[in-house]
C-alpha cells in the first residue's frame, strides 16, 4: 500500500502506468454535469492551471477559494451546509430498500474543521449522525393547549416534510418524547402529547395512528400476537456497525449508562464521520419497519431483521432519535404516556383540532380560555369519558383513530366503536375488601349475589353465528389455541334462539370423573398454544358468570340480575365441562348465610367469594369509602400557584378536596363497566382479613447482603405503581421471608454480570421511570415481576415517595416489617398495587386507630363517672 508521500509524488508526475490521475475537481465536475449544472469558473488562485497538474493541497485551496467567492456573492445560505456530491456518498446507503445488504463504510476523512468564527464560510466535513432537526425542536409543544396554535406551524412543517418525502418526520415525535421524559408533571405530559397530536391531526392525519402506536410502546392491540422478537444482540450489532464501535467500547458505554437508549445516545456521538446526510426517518416509516420486523419469520429472518435495525439506526439523526428508537426496539419506551394518559390526550386533541377539509365542530381556544376552571374541567371530562368508554369496549387504536378523524368527539363514537365479536372488551374488575363485615357495610340496603371465586383463569368467550370461537384472557391475550376442547364445546352450549354471544367465566382445572376442582398450578401445566386435543392431560371446566353480548345486542347497560337470568335460561349445562358459578343471593341482613357460603367456598379450594350488586338502585345512597373508585375526579387543566409540595401533589394525581377538584359521587350501579374497578363488585379472598393486609409490589433494586448473604441481593427495594404517570414509586426495603433457594434464583434472574460477565435484567443507572431519592442501591432491576408482601402497618416516611401528595404533601408512605410471601406469576406489572390503593389502606388504618382511641376515651369517661358516683 503506497505511503502518502508516494501518492503525492505520483500525483505530481501526472501519470501512472499510462493512466492520467483524476483529482477531486474531476468528480465535482462530473457531478455537476449529471445535475445539468456547469461548474463555476475559477477566478482565484490557481484557476488557470489544469486540474490534472495540481497537487491535492493546491486543488483543495482552489476549491476553498471558489467556495469563499460564492459566499461573498451571496449564492449560499449561511445556515445551510455545503451539499456533498452524490458520487462521494456511501454506495450501500443509497439503496431505498432496508433489505439491501450493508457494505463497509468508507474511511473517515482526515480533513479537520477550521476553528473559525465564520464557520458558514468554511468548507468542512461534519458528522451528520448528530445533526438535529432544529426546526422541529423549536416548536413549544409543552405549552398549554389553550395557548398553542398548531396552524402557526403546520404550513412550515408541511414544507419541511415535503422536502423530506411528504410524511411527518420522526423528529417531531422524538421532540415530544424528550419533553415528556423531562417532567414528572402529569399535566405537562398530557399537554405535550395533546399539542403533538394536534400538529399531526392538522398537518399529517395519516401519520397520527402510527404515532399513537409508537407513543404507547406497542405496534398492535394486545389480542393480536405481533412481537418484534428482537434480542439485545441485534441492537448491539447495529450500534457497533453504525457507530463504528468494538465490543469493549460498547460494553464500557453500557456499564456507564445501563439503559439501552442512553447507550445509543452516547454511541451516536462516537459515530464515524460520513459524507452522506441520512434520509430523515418518518413516523410512518419507523412504524412500518417495526411491523415488518414482527412479521418476518422463518429461515433467514434474523438477517432480515438485523438489516432493518441497522438501517433505522443509520438514518436516525441525532442522539435523541437514536435513544428513543432503541428504547422502542427494546419495548421499554417509558415516557409516562400510559394508556389512560394517551386516551385523555386524544380526547382533548380532537376537541381542539380537526383534519384539513373536515367540517367537524371543534372548540376554539379563545372560547375555552374564557371559561372558569370547573367549567373547563367538565368539558374535558365529558370528552374523556366518551373516548375511554369506546376504548374499553373496543381496545384497538386501529378502530378508534380513523373514526375520530372522521367524526371527532361525538356520542356517535360510542356506536361506531361499540362491542364487536372476536375483539375483546376490557374486563370489569372488583375492589378488594378485607373482611365480610366491611363488605356488608358497603352494600347496606342492597340485594347482592355471592359467587365462588374459583382458582382458575378468567376467560372471555366469543362465538359468532357461524360457530367461530375466540377465547381471550383478562389481559386480552388470545388463548384460543390453548383450549381446543372449549372451542369444540362452546357452539354446543347455545340454547334455542342463540346465534352469537360474548360470555365471561372462569376456566378451572377439574377431575373429569368426579368434578373435583384443582388448583391454578395444575392449570399452568397445560401448554400455552398449539395444544393437540388428543394429547390433553389437564381437563378443564368453564364456570360462566356473566353475559355481555347476545344476538348482535350489547347487554352492558342492563343490571346483573337480568344478564344472569339470560345466561342461565339460554345456555345448556354440560356436566364437568360447562356450568355456572355457584352462587347465593342475599342482603346485608343475611350475614350468617354469607359467612357459611364463604366457608364453603374456601373448603372447595376456591380463593374466596365475589359479591356483586344485582340491581340499579339509583336512589339508595352509597355508604362506601369516600376514597373508593365510585368517586370520579375530573382533573383541572392547570395547577393553582400554591406551595411547591401541593403543586407536586396535584401533578401526581392527588385528589385534593371535593370542592377544589370538582368531584362528584356516582350511584352504585349493577351494570357491566369495562375497565373499571368499582365497589359494585367486591372480592373477599380467604387470605384477606382485617389484621392481615398484603400488597403486590414490584422489585426495582437490590443491595449486596452481609455475611453469608454477600453474594445475594438482600435487602430488595420494592415499589408501587402510579397509574397516572406510569412511574414506579419506592415504598420499602425487604429482607424477610426469603429462603436460600429463593436468594440464589433471584441472583441468577437479576444478574449484574460481576461473575457471569453478562448482565441480565439489571442496569447500572436508575431508570427514569423510578422514583427513589434514598441511598443508591448496588444494582437496579429491570421491572419484571410482582411479589406479594405482608407487613405490620403503614407509616409516613421522609425517604420513600410512594403516594406522596395523596395523604401528605411532604411525606410518602412506607411499610413496617415487610415480609415476602410469594411471587405473583398470575399478575402482570400493570396489576401491581397502586399508590392510590396504598393510600386507601393507610386511611383505613388511621380510621381504625381513631375509632379505637374514641372507644378507649369513652370507656375512661364511663369509669370516671362511676368513681364520681361512688364519691358522692
Amino acid at each position: 500500500m503506497s505511503s502518502p508521500a508516494k501518492k503525492r509524488k505520483l500525483n505530481n508526475d501526472g501519470k501512472q502506468n499510462g493512466v492520467q490521475s483524476k483529482g477531486l475537481e474531476f468528480f465535482f465536475a462530473k457531478q455537476r454535469q449529471n445535475d445539468g449544472q456547469a461548474l463555476p469558473s475559477a477566478s482565484i488562485g490557481c484557476s488557470n492551471v489544469p486540474s490534472s497538474e495540481l497537487t491535492d493541497e493546491e486543488l483543495a485551496r482552489k476549491l476553498q477559494a471558489e467556495w469563499d467567492q460564492e459566499v461573498a456573492n451571496g449564492r449560499h445560505n449561511d445556515n445551510q451546509p455545503p451539499e456533498i456530491p452524490q458520487s462521494m456518498q456511501n454506495s450501500y446507503i443509497e439503496s431505498e430498500s432496508p433489505d439491501a445488504q450493508p457494505q463497509p463504510e468508507p474511511p473517515a476523512s482526515t480533513m479537520q474543521e477550521k476553528p473559525s468564527k465564520a464557520l458558514s464560510s468554511t468548507l468542512t466535513l461534519q458528522s451528520t449522525g448528530m445533526a438535529e432537526d432544529c426546526f422541529t425542536s423549536s416548536i413549544p409543544m409543552d405549552r398549554s393547549p389553550l395557548m398553542f396554535e398548531p396552524s402557526k406551524y403546520t404550513d412550515s412543517l408541511k414544507q419541511h416534510w415535503e422536502a423530506e418525502g411528504g410524511n411527518a418526520s420522526y423528529a417531531l415525535l422524538t421532540r415530544c418524547f424528550v419533553l415528556v421524559s423531562a417532567t414528572t408533571s402529569r399535566i405537562k405530559i398530557v399537554d405535550t402529547l395533546v399539542n403533538c397530536l394536534r400538529l399531526l391531526i392538522e398537518g399529517d392525519p395519516s401519520s397520527l395512528l402510527p404515532a399513537v402506536w409508537l407513543a404507547t410502546n406497542s405496534i398492535s392491540p394486545a389480542y393480536v400476537s405481533l412481537e418484534l422478537g428482537l434480542g439485545g444482540s441485534a441492537i448491539s450489532k447495529a450500534l457497533k456497525h453504525v457507530c463504528g464501535l468494538d465490543n469493549r467500547s460498547l460494553k464500557a458505554i453500557y456499564d456507564k449508562c445501563g439503559d439501552a437508549g442512553d447507550v445509543a445516545f452516547e454511541a451516536k456521538k462516537k459515530q464515524s464521520f460520513t459524507l452522506r446526510k441520512p434520509k430523515p426517518l418518518t413516523i410512518k416509516g419507523v412504524y412500518q419497519s417495526l411491523v415488518k420486523i414482527a412479521n418476518t419469520q422463518g429461515q433467514g429472518s434474523a438477517e432480515v431483521k438485523q438489516r432493518i435495525v441497522d438501517r433505522l439506526l443509520q438514518d436516525a439523526r441525532g442522539g435523541e432519535e437514536s435513544r428513543f428508537l432503541v428504547r422502542t426496539l427494546c419495548q421499554h419506551l417509558r415516557i409516562g404516556a400510559v394508556k389512560t394518559t394517551m386516551l385523555i390526550a386524544l380526547s382533548r386533541a380532537f376537541l381542539l383540532s380537526r383534519p384539513p377539509g373536515s367540517t367537524v365542530v371543534i372548540k376554539r381556544n379563545s372560547e375555552l380560555s374564557k371559561l372558569r376552571k370547573d367549567e373547563l374541567a367538565e368539558i374535558w371530562g365529558k370528552s374523556e369519558e366518551i373516548v375511554k368508554a369506546c376504548f374499553a369496549r373496543r381496545p384497538d387504536y386501529n378502530d378508534l383513530i380513523p373514526v375520530l378523524l372522521e367524526i371527532g368527539i361525538t356520542s356517535e363514537l360510542l356506536v361506531r366503536c361499540g362491542l364487536a365479536l372476536h375483539v375483546p372488551l376490557r374486563p370489569m374488575l372488583g375492589s378488594i375488601t378485607r373482611d365480610l363485615s366491611e363488605m356488608l357495610s358497603k352494600l347496606q340496603g342492597r340485594d347482592f349475589a355471592c359467587e365462588y371465586k374459583y382458582d382458575g383463569q378468567r376467560a372471555q368467550v366469543h362465538c359468532d353465528a357461524q360457530g367461530k370461537v375466540s377465547i381471550f384472557s383478562r389481559h386480552l391475550e388470545l388463548m384460543t389455541d390453548k383450549y381446543p376442547d372449549l372451542v369444540q364445546l362452546v357452539p354446543k352450549i347455545r340454547g334455542e334462539g342463540v346465534s352469537s354471544f360474548i360470555m365471561e367465566g372462569e376456566v378451572v382445572a377439574v377431575d373429569r370423573g368426579s368434578g373435583e376442582l384443582k388448583n391454578f398450578q395444575t392449570l399452568t401445566n397445560r401448554a400455552r398454544k398449539d395444544v393437540d386435543i388428543g394429547s390433553i392431560k389437564v381437563d378443564v371446566c368453564l364456570f360462566a358468570f356473566d353475559l355481555m353480548y347476545l344476538n348482535e345486542q350489547p347487554l352492558l347497560d342492563r343490571p346483573l340480575r337480568e344478564r344472569r337470568e339470560l345466561l342461565k335460561s339460554l345456555f345448556i349445562e354440560v356436566s364437568h365441562h360447562f356450568t355456572w358459578v355457584k352462587g347465593l343471593d342475599a342482603t346485608s341482613n343475611d350475614s350468617e348465610a354469607v359467612l357459611d357460603f364463604f366457608k364453603a367456598a374456601t373448603e372447595n379450594k376456591c380463593e374466596g367469594i365475589m359479591v356483586k350488586s344485582l340491581d340499579n338502585l339509583v336512589d339508595v345512597p352509597y355508604t362506601g369509602d369516600a376514597d373508593g373508585q365510585e368517586v370520579e375526579v375530573v382533573e383541572k387543566l392547570s395547577t393553582p400557584k400554591k406551595s411547591k409540595a401541593k403543586t407536586k401533589s396535584r401533578n401526581r394525581g392527588g385528589e385534593g378536596n371535593d370542592k377544589e377538584m370538582g368531584s362528584r359521587r356516582k350511584p352504585l350501579l349493577a351494570t357491566y363497566e369495562p375497565d373499571k374497578r368499582l365497589d359494585s363488585w367486591l372480592k373477599v379472598k380467604k387470605d384477606y382479613n382485617s389484621s392481615f393486609d398484603t400488597l403486590d409490589l414490584i422489585p426495582i433494586a437490590g443491595w449486596h447482603g452481609q455475611g453469608r448473604k454477600a453474594k445475594w441481593w438482600s435487602p430488595v427495594l420494592l415499589a408501587v405503581r402510579n397509574e397516572e404517570t406510569g412511574l414506579l414509586e419506592a415504598v420499602c426495603k425487604c429482607i424477610s421471608g426469603f429462603t436460600d433457594a429463593f436468594y440464589k434464583a433471584t441472583k441468577q434472574f437479576y444478574d449484574d454480570g460481576e461473575d457471569s460477565g453478562e448482565r441480565k435484567n439489571t442496569r447500572v443507572q436508575k431508570p427514569s421511570f423510578v422514583e427513589y431519592p434514598g441511598p443508591l442501591p448496588d444494582v437496579w432491576f429491570e421491572p419484571q415481576e410482582v411479589w406479594e408482601m405482608a407487613f405490620a402497618d403503614i407509616t409516613l416516611s421522609p425517604t420513600y415517595t410512594a403516594a406522596l401528595g395523596l395523604v401528605s404533601d411532604e411525606r410518602g408512605l412506607s411499610l413496617r416489617f415487610p415480609r415476602f410471601l410469594k411471587k405473583r406469576d398470575d399478575k402482570s406489572l400493570e396489576e401491581a398495587s397502586t399508590n392510590h390503593f396504598l393510600a386507601g389502606l393507610w386511611r383505613k388504618q388511621e380510621a381504625k386507630v381513631a375509632t379505637a382511641k374514641g372507644k378507649d376515651a369513652k370507656e375512661d369517661g364511663v369509669q370516671d363517672d362511676a368513681v364520681d358516683e361512688d364519691v358522692d
